[in-house]
């Protein structure tokens, strides 16, 4: 998943300010772990990871001039949908893209997360399914 992250910052690290009071390269430093973060996120934490493309360029917008941070949105939305795609086409063999098991979205009564299989579709097992369809019910009065 990490080339996804490299892949963005190496198209934009020329472009980085570099910070006077800093060290050499501490800014470019910075810029890769936001993207590392942020690539991380959405290979683990998918449904709950709203807006990527919108949380990574406001992580990273303060490192680059005002005449290039349209260049970098751009960027940053073309390599996170390539690594959205990328997710969506893996296999739902039961783990995830570094090898975890998947485990469903719910808790339990007990407030314990629920350890079932979830289905691929929505990531709640068939147990509480019901919550899916109050997702979906709940998403158009949010906007």
């Amino acid at each position: 998943m990490y080339r996804f992250s490299r892949a963005i910052y190496r198209e934009l690290a020329d472009e980085v300010i570099e910070d006077p009071y800093g060290g050499l390269h501490v800014n470019h430093e910075r810029v890769l772990k936001a993207c590392e973060a942020a690539i991380e996120r959405l290979a683990t934490d998918r449904h709950y990871f709203a807006h990527p493309s919108r949380t990574l360029f406001n992580d990273i917008r303060v490192y680059f001039p005002m005449t290039s941070q349209l260049r970098v949105l751009r960027v940053i939305q073309h390599y996170l949908e390539l690594a959205d795609e990328f997710l969506r086409r893996l296999p739902q063999n039961g783990f995830d893209a570094y090898g975890n098991p998947l485990q469903c979205r719910a808790s339990t009564r007990k407030g314990t997360p629920c350890q079932r299989m979830p289905l691929p579709h929505n990531g709640y097992c068939p147990s509480h399914q019901h919550l899916a369809e109050t997702e979906e019910l709940e998403a158009p009065l949010a906007a």
